[in-house]
């Protein structure tokens, strides 16, 4: 199999590096593990290709042969050289090349250690590539598995596993690499790939929980992206509205505190459903909201209103404008909507109970606006009609993706034959006072808290909330920035939002930061052109409450009941509080007398016990101990092995080894002594076999050790005489044990490169790898 890789990026470096870069390169790359759920075998096949490249980089004859192939295919990618890899040993073929770079040549069982050198250098498509490509030949030989063979029993003994969980973190990491490139939908594509072919296998259920987290956290990004497609992308724009309906029914509703593992709070979700308004038509929004409504929601509730009004006016149907007007009554109870019930009761050609209910508003900046509109008139009527002109316009419209560029004229719209006769039928002016006469008069009592946003507040506190609005932090990718979405625009009492993007598919909209509020009026201090511009607003004044209109037998009947509850209230509260503080005092001084008899009985006990149990005293000078020395000089284990001066010898390297492996079966013996290597090892060897150990030991794994070393030949540094390398032939008999129990044994002789150096007067080992090696298992 030809994987396209060469020794440099193997080991991640340029084709002029130093010695003495290689030699870090290797020790970071050896260092440097995989993920915890690859086997061993998988990861001892990635360091024989990091081992493989050094071997052959470090020797100097090979290194310049080597780097003739690279050149002569830098300069020429249709030359005949190749470098090819076989069971750990290096030959030199002539081959034609692939024209992507220099590859090797390995056998099939060493797929795994080369996919996961790729999947580290980000080569995640060609790690798809070829990891599919080796899965589906695999299912076909597994199924032509004989009965004298299960399959349990073939998968465990393959490298399928390890096949499969490399693949299917490529798909994660891809799918991550594209949610940060704002391509969504085929980031989802790529995390659902190796989800799907994680839970096939039924295996790895880490992972596969980490890769349903990041879709979790996707799914809003996926919504707007969908949403934001042209109108005649259906099939793709009814995924977004299913992929947002599933949102709400993992969090309880649009105001619901259920948590849906996006990552988003009740604010961040408001928010996010004020953008994507902007996205959907009106009739989208009406189906959307008004079955959420339902749940109940009095934020869904307000946000059916608004739809209901705009596709009552846009579409000439005054039935849903009633409709909105009905469910305005109940909003009635919490806040202020007065002001949206006269324009509902104007639209119905109510003209007299849009004047009354309009005189029973809080807004006084609208109410100042429509008066003055209104000054040449006998009634509010023009400058009512000019407002609601102005607020379809500039307030409602602008939300719906289809009414954003449609103009808002009451003369077509009461001009239109079908609105004439259902104005008709209706109720008179008279009949429709009574209808709402009981809501009407109903006092605002303030929202409780529980399971309601903030913003359902009385319409004057909520309108006046506008101080600073928090960012929208959606999730992001794990070790990804998400892009910046700090453009934000502010609702509803802005210029129209520009109209989604209908060209390019693949620049999905960015997420504005908004707060959701509901939709605020035009101020007398704010004037509207016809083309929807905004001109500079002058300082808004501080809203005064003005008390609604007089209602005589009303306000007598609620005096005559109410005149002496003020007092009776004062008594009440003032014998209330008086009981409860003599309770209190009550308390503490009951307190302070327990505290003081506790201290005179402790005190007196004492007094006694020193009188006829004195305590017996220290004659003499008392010992000096300290616990941060020892009270006598301790010797160190190694000092007197390894000798501090002078070079190093054959015999002082000799004993080095044979140091190393005495450390080495402590370590890795039934007693897991893994702060011994403290005194041989340093740099990469040290953390290396301290995980090894460890590893062991948590596995209740040890192993028996029969070692036997001959020095070769000792290399010393001329310009670093605290450096040197040793090349040694070791023979290591090896008896594996698990549980107490033997397993198997083996019996090798290696051929081992010891890179030495000398701190603080002693030779420790800082890396060491196989030159070459004989095993025999049995």
């Amino acid at each position: 199999m030809r994987i396209p890789l060469d020794y440099y990026r193997i080991l991640g470096l340029p084709l002029a590096a130093s010695e003495e870069q290689l030699r870090q390169a290797y020790s970071d790359r050896i260092v440097q593990l995989p993920r915890r759920e690859y086997s061993q075998a998988a990861i001892a096949s990635r360091k024989q290709f990091i081992e493989t490249a050094y071997v052959v980089l470090s020797n100097p004859k090979e290194r310049s042969s080597y780097d003739q192939l690279y050149l002569s295919h830098a300069y020429d990618p249709d030359g005949t050289a190749t470098a090819t890899v076989t069971a750990g040993k290096r030959t030199e073929t002539n081959r034609d090349l692939d024209s992507q770079g220099l590859s090797i040549e390995i056998p099939q069982q060493e797929l795994v250690g080369a996919l996961l050198i790729l999947q580290e250098l980000g080569e995640y498509e060609l790690v798809l590539k070829l990891g599919k490509t080796y899965l589906a030949n695999h299912s076909v030989t597994s199924a032509k598995i004989g009965t004298n063979l299960l399959e349990e029993d073939f998968l465990a003994t393959s490298d399928h596993p390890d096949i499969v969980l490399t693949v299917a973190l490529a798909c994660l990491e891809l799918g991550r690499e594209q949610w940060q490139q704002g391509y969504y939908e085929n980031a989802a594509v790529s995390l659902e790939s190796g989800l799907e072919m994680l839970a096939s296998e039924g295996i790895f259920a880490s992972v596969q929980a980490e890769i349903q987290a990041d879709l979790y956290k996707l799914r809003p990004y996926r919504v707007l992206e969908l949403l934001a497609l042209p109108l005649e992308k259906t099939v793709q724009r009814h995924q977004g509205l299913e992929l947002l309906q599933s949102i709400l029914e993992d969090r309880s509703g649009i105001d619901g505190t259920n948590n849906d593992q996006s990552g988003l709070s009740i604010d961040d979700f408001l928010r996010f459903i004020q953008q994507i308004r902007h996205y959907l038509t009106v009739a989208e929004q009406h189906k959307l909201f008004e079955a959420e409504s339902k749940r109940p929601s009095a934020v869904a509730t307000y946000l059916a209103v608004y739809a209901l009004i705009a596709r009552g006016f846009a579409q000439r149907q005054p039935a849903l404008i009633r409709q909105a007007r009905q469910m305005l009554m109940y909003l009635g109870k919490r806040q202020d909507v007065h002001l949206e019930q006269s324009l509902c009761a104007l639209l119905l050609g109510q003209t007299e109970e849009a004047t009354r209910v309009l005189e029973m508003s809080q807004e006084y900046e609208a109410l100042a606006f429509i008066r003055e509109k209104s000054q040449d008139s006998p009634d509010l009527l023009p400058g009512l009609c000019l407002y609601g002109e102005q607020w379809l316009q500039n307030e409602v419209f602008p939300h719906f993706r289809d009414l954003s560029r449609q103009p808002a004229a009451l003369k077509d719209y009461f001009a239109n034959p079908q609105v004439q006769a259902y104005l008709e039928a209706l109720p008179t002016d008279a009949e429709t006072s009574n209808e709402w006469g009981v809501i009407n008069r109903q006092p605002f009592a303030s929202p409780q808290s529980q399971n309601q946003h903030p913003q359902n507040h009385s319409a004057g506190n909520s309108r006046q909330n506008h101080g600073k609005i928090p960012d929208l932090d959606l999730p992001e990718p794990s070790n990804y920035k998400v892009p910046d979405y700090s453009n934000s625009s502010s609702l509803p009492r802005t210029n129209p939002p520009p109209a989604p993007p209908t060209a390019n598919h693949h620049q999905p909209p960015e997420i504005p930061v908004a707060s959701f509020t509901p939709p605020e009026r035009t101020s007398s201090t704010t004037s509207h052109n016809l083309n929807g511009k905004t001109a500079t607003p002058r300082p808004t004044q501080k809203r005064r409450r003005r008390k609604p209109p007089s209602q005589p037998v009303n306000r007598e009947h609620r005096l005559d009941n109410n005149r002496d509850r003020p007092t009776r209230q004062r008594r009440t509260v003032s014998s209330s509080l008086d009981r409860k503080t003599r309770l209190v005092w009550t308390v503490f001084a009951s307190l302070a007398g327990i505290l003081v008899f506790w201290l005179i009985v402790s005190t007196t006990f004492g007094w006694l016990k020193d009188i006829f149990f004195p305590r017996p005293g220290v004659e003499g000078q008392p010992l000096a101990i300290q616990l941060n020395q020892p009270p006598v000089e301790i010797p160190n284990g190694y000092s007197d092995v390894l000798p501090p001066d002078g070079p190093l010898t054959d015999q002082t390297a000799e004993e080095v080894i044979q140091t190393w492996l005495s450390t080495k079966a402590i370590a890795l013996g039934p007693n897991h002594d893994v702060d011994s290597l403290n005194g041989i090892l340093t740099g990469s060897s040290l953390s290396q076999w301290r995980l090894i150990a460890q590893q062991d030991r948590a596995d209740n794994r040890y192993r028996r050790y029969d070692h036997s070393v001959k020095v070769e030949f000792v290399t010393k540094n001329d310009l670093d005489p605290n450096r040197a390398v040793v090349l040694a032939t070791v023979k290591e008999a090896t008896q594996f044990y698990e549980n107490a129990q033997k397993k198997k044994s083996s019996n090798e002789s290696l051929r081992v490169r010891y890179d030495l150096i000398r701190r603080e007067g002693t030779w420790r080992i800082q890396s060491m790898y196989v030159v070459n090696q004989i095993s025999m298992s049995f």
